[in-house]
């Protein structure tokens, strides 16, 4: 059993609709966040951008002691999971896998939508794992980086987002399209709108209660659980607007007493240099 925390890291905002999923299913546990709003959004950076600030962001959990770091974004977990995965001492999780897995399994027409920053959709990542485990699936991508910026700017549940998403989705809709991909974590909280527009016969995968639900197993597997009524903590951190953070986070989280901190990206240096 270990108390110490569970890490988790997005670009911004959109990192939160896995940790709200985790705290639900995970009572007992503690969790530091961090979103890199000041840099964000991560899609159309280059690779070597996008694993550079991550590696800063996972150094800054890491400092802090956590028992596991979560990825809670889809770009970083596309670009530098695997190279994380065989560097640090604790379990890495990425947003990717689950979210395939789920995919695969509930298709019958093996269409499969995505929805995605440009980045994710460039590296293919989510078409290689879902054809590692069914090569008759087929992936029509997507990217929306208009919807990351809807809702770093709090504009999600307006009617400008509304109809940003219906001209959006258009093109997927002429597809046979049974199972769609949220493959973005900012992307859960336009749902409402997506649901809408592709109709009830679609399927949407939320990543963020996939991935909690692998966190719990990870925890499991290797004996890291929290024991029952331990004390538990919430830190959150952004490297931009603290007070804009906390007005999304506290309506998304249904938590008014969430603490958002503000830590300058000049803080955020690895161990290297």
């Amino acid at each position: 059993m270990s108390e110490r925390p569970i890490g988790l890291l997005d670009s911004g905002i959109g990192g939160l609709t896995v940790l709200k999923e985790a705290r639900k299913l995970l009572p007992n546990e503690s969790f530091i966040y961090i979103g890199d709003n000041a840099r964000n959004p991560y899609g159309p950076r280059s690779a070597e951008e996008i694993r550079r600030y991550t590696l800063e962001l996972v150094q800054f959990l890491m400092d802090r002691q956590v028992k596991m770091v979560v990825i809670a974004c889809n770009t970083a977990t596309a670009v530098v999971l695997d190279e994380l995965k065989g560097s640090l001492p604790i379990p890495v999780l990425g947003v990717i896998l689950s979210g395939s897995m789920e995919a695969v399994r509930h298709t019958k027409t093996k269409e499969v939508g995505l929805l995605a920053t440009q980045s994710t959709v460039d590296s293919s990542y989510y078409n290689q794992k879902m054809s590692e485990m069914d090569k008759s699936v087929r992936v029509t991508s997507l990217a929306c980086p208009e919807f990351v910026d809807l809702v770093e700017t709090n504009q999600y549940k307006s009617e400008e987002a509304e109809a940003i998403v219906q001209a959006k989705l258009s093109p997927l809709k002429e597809k046979n399209v049974d199972a769609l991909i949220l493959g973005c974590t900012h992307f859960p909280l336009l749902s409402p709108f997506i649901k809408k527009e592709m109709g009830q016969k679609v399927r949407l995968i939320d990543s963020g209660a996939l991935t909690a639900e692998q966190i719990g197993q990870v925890l499991e597997e290797n004996q890291m659980a929290a024991a029952k009524n331990s004390p538990v903590k919430t830190e959150i951190y952004t490297t931009g607007d603290a007070q804009l953070f906390r007005a999304i986070a506290g309506e998304w989280m249904e938590d008014d007493e969430l603490e958002v901190n503000k830590i300058n990206v000049e803080g955020l240096k690895l161990d290297a240099e």
